[in-house]
């Protein structure tokens, strides 16, 4: 079944109503198309709405869908609601999270008697189940990231600056097969490390520093998602010891993914090992996410989130220590969940890494 019709099922989609598509990823899940635009869904009509600039590529990237250009004439809203209208359609679902007011009124204004309804996420929660392609490309995704991660352990050296070093690892992803990097690669040195999204920024690293990296390749439109905490020489005691407590709290939170386990439960692992060794107020952010097209999806591994694990999730798994004004710790894996528990996609080793 294909994933418009899944789509369409899953709404219990009747012959009087239609699906409208704004998002850039809910867009590429359901066609493969990468350009601007919009889709049209219905029972008999699977469209997408772009401009002159996108027709080609729409034709190539989504051969079974119907292409339509605006023109001065006509607009996204005026063509997607005459294929409404042709379609018989009564309803039309619309993401409410992504499309503004201001657009949401033109639609409505353009769709005449066919009422907007919230398209309620339904896009998304088909997406938190990885198929067979997807985890491949993920998996490909995590491969990259791991093979450049031994690279850039092989380079790093004193006097180096941390935009220097991202630059460094954002090319081998892309020398290694990667279309890009999953997101701004974050590298955050010495006190640094103490930011979680820091900004790479001139600080060149020195002896003792621990350096924080957190990317991912993107590839065929799938991210990585992967941190790892190296040390630059001996680290300070004080350093050592909270990498030896995330790395705890990273491994039990890991051993613990499987089907059926509730998000906010593998959150409290985490908490409580980093609690109990005094460091609970320097972890202010939840233990990870979901990954695919974007790179942060749901559900969440946090306090509040109560939604459970199925096989086909992948999950990232990245508990920090951060202490102002001396440095932080993150450690983090992209993992699949099975069928009887859970494995990492990303290959390298967890432990401290010493260059």
């Amino acid at each position: 079944m294909s994933r418009v019709a899944r789509l369409l099922d899953r709404m219990s989609l009747g012959d009087n109503a239609g699906v409208l598509i704004h998002k850039p990823s809910n867009i590429f899940y359901f066609s493969g198309y990468t350009g601007e635009g919009l889709l049209v869904l219905t029972r008999s009509t699977k469209a997408i709405v772009t401009d002159f600039r996108y027709v080609e590529q729409a034709q190539q990237q989504a051969p079974g869908f119907s292409v339509h250009s605006i023109s001065n004439d006509l607009s996204h809203a005026q063509i997607a609601a005459n294929l409404l209208k042709d379609d018989g359609a009564a309803r039309a679902f619309y993401e409410d999270d992504y499309l503004t007011v201001r657009d949401a009124r033109k639609y409505q204004e353009a769709l005449g008697k066919i009422a907007l309804a919230s398209l309620e996420n339904h896009p998304e929660w088909l997406r938190r189940t990885k198929d067979e392609s997807e985890l491949k490309n993920m998996e490909e995704a995590c491969r990259i990231s791991s093979v450049a991660f031994d690279y850039i352990c092989g380079v790093i050296k004193p006097g180096m600056t941390e935009i220097e070093i991202r630059r460094l690892l954002d090319n081998r992803l892309m020398d290694l097969g990667a279309s890009g990097s999953s997101f701004s690669t974050i590298v955050a040195s010495g006190p640094n490390g103490s930011l979680p999204h820091a900004i790479p920024g001139n600080r060149k690293v020195q002896a003792g520093d621990m350096i924080t990296m957190d990317y991912g390749a993107l590839f065929n439109g799938y991210c990585a998602d992967m941190t790892r905490t190296i040390s630059l020489g001996k680290p300070s005691d004080k350093m050592l010891e909270i990498y030896n407590i995330v790395l705890e709290a990273q491994m039990a939170c890991q051993d613990a993914l499987a089907p059926g386990k509730v998000c906010r439960d593998v959150d409290a692992i985490s908490r409580k090992i980093i609690g109990d060794a005094g460091y609970g107020e320097y972890f202010g952010h939840g233990l990870g996410h979901s990954v695919g097209i974007d790179i942060h999806e749901e559900p969440r591994f946090n306090t509040k989130c109560t939604d459970v694990l199925e096989p086909g999730y992948v999950m990232t798994v990245e508990p920090g220590i951060y202490l102002p004004g001396i440095g932080g710790v993150r450690i983090e894996n992209t993992c699949v969940i099975t069928q009887t528990g859970a494995r990492s996609l990303v290959t390298v080793p967890r432990e401290l890494i010493v260059i």
